[in-house]
């Protein structure tokens, strides 16, 4: 399954690709070639395996089957040049620690835990906390802060390193109607500068507004089986093949999975 890409590189390709836990695959039968700068929305239901693929593509989940390819490395190679947004239910706020140190968290990635940050790296938190509206919380608690403001604290540790890819799980998830929208135009932004950004998202309005692509993972057959692609394509059309998937056809813009 690929989107037209004109001459860019590809961000994320996987062929056959299966990732899971343990020895056990949770998503299988991905095979698909997302063109650098893409927004693509993740969109499936509980258990369909969103979640697996995103930490899979971290290298933080096994590749159970096929190929997979990140930045043009193997999974977890490529971890330093993606920034993460996990859901909001698997961070702990009430870590004694201040935004400002939540967003230097970010740096770790590609310097350690034990290098100084310097100059350079306490600019790059401050210019990631003006970018996310925040700049005036930076010694706040973190756990003091509303569930929008941890989430746009979360996207700026994300972004401190200037990252070439962002996976974001369930970003929207509980937000008032500012914060969204700032999550929103974030998340524009960031598409139109070219970098790849991947949303898992159970709202069609999120995806219509901030993505140009879809990729759609339907759950098992039977309880336990692992989830499956249903499509994957430009937005509208990968969207518009909801439901049953019917029997297998390609066009020039969008493919139904097996």
């Amino acid at each position: 399954m690929r989107a037209s890409s004109g001459a860019r590189d590809d961000a994320l390709s996987l062929s056959g690709a299966a990732f899971g836990y343990g020895g056990r695959t949770r998503v299988e039968g991905l095979t698909l070639e997302v063109p650098e700068g893409s927004a693509v929305a993740l969109v499936g239901p509980n258990g369909s395996g969103k979640s697996t693929l995103l930490r899979g593509i971290l290298g933080l989940a096994d590749l159970t089957a096929g190929g997979a390819r990140v930045l043009g490395e193997a999974p977890g190679r490529a971890r330093p040049r993606i920034g993460s947004l996990p859901q909001a239910d698997t961070r702990d706020a009430a870590l004694p620690v201040t935004l400002r140190q939540v967003v230097t968290m970010g740096l770790y990635r590609s310097r350690g835990a034990l290098r100084p940050i310097g100059r350079a790296g306490r600019a790059a938190v401050a210019g990631s906390l003006e970018r996310v509206g925040l700049a005036e919380l930076a010694g706040r608690r973190f756990g003091e802060l509303s569930g929008g403001q941890q989430q746009r604290g979360i996207l700026a540790r994300a972004l401190v390193s200037g990252p070439r890819m962002l996976l974001l799980d369930e970003p929207f998830n509980g937000l008032d109607g500012e914060n969204r929208e700032a999550l929103l135009r974030l998340v524009r932004e960031l598409r139109d500068e070219g970098r790849t950004v991947v949303v898992s998202t159970h709202d069609p309005e999120i995806s219509r507004r901030v993505c140009t692509h879809a990729l759609r993972l339907r759950s098992g057959r039977r309880p336990g089986e692992p989830g499956r692609p249903a499509a994957f394509g430009p937005l509208a059309e990968a969207l518009a093949l909801g439901g049953t998937v019917p029997e297998p056809r390609t066009t020039a813009t969008v493919r139904e999975a097996e």
